[in-house]
């Protein structure tokens, strides 16, 4: 077994702190990656608290991991050592599914193996996370990023970008398309970044006004407060389509009004409880109310591939692992411009 030093919660109101473990060895399939950074997610947060339930203690969190490769098995053909590589939101599917099959691997029908707090299929060895100095994936479930990026903003394209960068890809946002993105934090901001590299003409729907010009910074064309009703009425049935990244309970039918004829919204932040819907919002206009959950190995691939073509990263704020806790506070606040990653040579 391999000796790994990371940061853990250990039950669901304890703080984060340093925390030993074992990963397994190399096997021929596997390799070892030295992690160099990862990126702090929302969902971090909830799952340590246990906002969501089914958190398993003592939870190793992180899912945006980029290292080095120190080790690599017999049967690896990717990777040698030295090279870069990455992690994200699971390290192992059934591979046999129908979903697995169409390189949708995050639908996988036997679920998904989380990078962090879940079993594997042996149904006794837990999964620990990025909150530490190395991990053991197989090779098929490891990406391959570019050398030409500043490593700790890549980070959080492992979540935040693949999280954005599915659902545009899904429903074919193309040059000219009007597109909403729903509030502007982690997801928010690389969603925008996203659409209006592929030539959308981008509107921030914010209740922050103070992020007006942040959203142009980061490519938007416009701004809308949705706190004015009078903003909200203008822009009634004039979006193709709108990315909801809010993870706040929030009013969906009013932002349905504003979706042209089978426009589509897509969920892809975790409102804490069930939030309704209003039926006329959906069939004026034959709107669709869709959800969207990370992507696929390909999918996310091809999306680190193209960011590297695009020169595309995230907007991080880089802070050692003995910050974390605070971190956490700050970012329920919103705190954060616009995704904390961890730099791991700090544990």
């Amino acid at each position: 077994m391999i000796a790994v030093k990371g940061y853990a919660a250990k039950h669901a109101h304890a703080h984060l702190g340093p925390y030993s473990f074992e990963r397994r060895e190399v096997g021929v399939h596997d390799v070892l990656i030295d992690i160099r950074y990862c990126g702090v997610c929302h969902s971090d947060l909830h799952q340590v608290r246990d906002e969501w339930g089914g958190s398993i203690f003592p939870l190793v969190p992180g899912h945006e991991i980029v290292g080095t490769v120190s080790k690599v098995g017999s049967a690896v053909t990717k990777f040698k050592a030295g090279d870069l590589a990455a992690v994200g939101v699971f390290v192992d599917s059934c591979r046999k599914c129908d979903n697995c099959k169409k390189g949708m691997e995050q639908y996988c029908e036997q679920g998904m193996i989380g990078t962090y707090n879940a079993y594997e299929y042996d149904g006794k060895t837990l999964t620990y996370g990025g909150y530490s100095s190395s991990i053991v994936t197989a090779e098929a479930y490891t990406y391959k990023i570019s050398n030409n990026l500043p490593l700790d903003r890549v980070a959080p394209l492992l979540c935040a970008g693949i999280t954005t960068w599915s659902p545009i890809r899904h429903w074919q946002v193309s040059k000219g398309q009007r597109v909403g993105v729903m509030g502007l934090g982690g997801l928010g901001h690389m969603a925008v970044k996203l659409a209006a590299s592929l030539g959308a003409e981008v509107t921030v729907l914010s209740t922050s006004v103070s992020k007006k010009a942040d959203a142009s910074k980061l490519g938007a064309h416009d701004f809308v407060v949705t706190s004015n009703d009078g903003d909200m009425k203008k822009y009634r049935k004039h979006f193709d389509f709108i990315v909801d990244c809010v993870s706040a309970p929030h009013d969906i039918s009013r932002f349905l009004k504003l979706l042209r004829t089978d426009g589509t919204i897509a969920l892809v932040g975790l409102p804490p409880e069930s939030v309704p819907v209003d039926p006329f919002a959906l069939i004026d206009g034959r709107r669709s109310l869709a959800g969207s959950m990370i992507g696929g190995l390909k999918e996310t691939q091809d999306m680190l591939d193209y960011c590297a073509e695009k020169k595309i990263v995230s907007d991080v704020e880089v802070i050692p692992i003995q910050q974390i806790n605070e971190a956490y506070e700050r970012m329920l606040k919103g705190d954060v411009r616009y995704r904390f990653v961890i730099d791991m040579a700090t544990l």
